[in-house]
């Protein structure tokens, strides 16, 4: 049987030679009984990563480096290596070797003498996270399990592993704007997972800003939710209520006491009040109209420019051999 290691690399030619070298380890160490082949995605890579890469696909059958014609984004490169790869299971991993490799044998034991069709790969503690991102994490996911009919298993990332049957379900999915961790929960499938510690990054600097992961976060919540959409229903209807009830208040208040209409002051700030409301409103309608044009124009998810990778021929005599 085939397993599939897929990697995005973005610019990470300090992390290529450790990568190969504790995946080629663990890999002959622990399931010498298994064909392996390496799905390499450059995510158009500005440094050396490309030419590395393709280097060791020269030199290794085992090796294919599927080259995007430009940075698409992890998600799309993700999406990229899944579409490429021809695994009988599939092991997404991030390159740089801060979801550990060690525990892939045990993720393979349970797939194939226990039938999981996913094992997951999740976080034991945060330890290693910054305060605030604890804190982030941590609401992101308890908003979006709060309010998605589908919610995804908290301190998990990509890093999992899933049979040929999932592969081609989440390859099968048309949607353009990809959440991938939302889109491997979605499908559902009998699963498990293992607890690991995430380790620090071998070489490097992550690629992951604040505006990026505010960004996912938001793709996260609306690609699996409309919750957003119906609050402002609720909000509006409750902001009538009290406007209603104020009405009534002050036209008693001045039938009754003689009392004057508040002025100025009052009546700015409600309209400052309900602009600022409606705008935010506006803001997330825009953002569901925004990822409803960019589906309808179903460009694709990534372009694949070329793949990398051993003449055929040549990996036949090497297998034979």
């Amino acid at each position: 049987m085939l397993i599939s290691i897929v990697a995005p690399f973005y610019n990470e030619e300090a992390v290529i030679d450790a990568f190969f070298t504790r995946l080629s380890k663990i890999l002959a160490d622990h399931l010498p009984t298994y064909d392996v082949e390496f799905v390499c995605v450059d995510d158009g890579s500005s440094d050396r990563t490309l030419a590395l890469l393709t280097q060791r696909a020269a030199a290794d059958p085992r090796i294919r480096v599927v080259e995007l014609a430009r940075n698409f984004g992890k998600e799309a490169a993700l999406t990229a290596g899944l579409t490429v790869a021809r695994g009988d299971a599939v092991i997404p991993i991030d390159s740089d070797l801060q979801d550990p490799p060690e525990i892939i044998p045990e993720m393979v034991r349970l797939w194939a003498e226990e039938g999981y069709d996913v094992v997951e790969a999740k976080r034991a503690d945060r330890s290693s996270d910054t305060r605030m991102k604890r804190v982030s994490a941590e609401a992101f996911y308890k908003l979006h399990n709060a309010i998605s009919q589908h919610p995804i298993p908290q301190n998990t990332g990509d890093f999992r592993l899933m049979s040929r049957q999932v592969v081609d379900v989440v390859n099968s999915l048309p949607e353009r704007q990809r959440f991938m961790k939302g889109i491997f929960a979605w499908v559902g499938f009998r699963r498990t997972s293992i607890e690991f510690v995430r380790e620090a990054r071998v070489a490097g600097s992550t690629k992951w800003n604040k505006w990026r992961l505010w960004n996912l976060a938001l793709e996260g919540i609306t690609s699996f939710s409309t919750w957003p959409l119906r609050v402002w229903t609720y909000l509006g209807a409750g902001i009538a209520g009290l406007a209603f009830l104020y009405g009534v208040i002050l036209i008693i208040s001045t039938l009754i006491g003689g009392r004057d209409v508040p002025g100025y002051a009052s009546l700015m700030s409600a309209i400052l009040f309900m602009g600022g409301v409606q705008l935010i409103g506006i803001g997330v309608l825009g953002e569901y109209l925004g990822r409803t044009y960019i589906e309808s124009k179903q460009r694709p998810v990534f372009i694949i420019r070329t793949v990398h990778e051993r003449p055929t021929a040549a990996r036949d005599l090497l297998d034979e051999a």
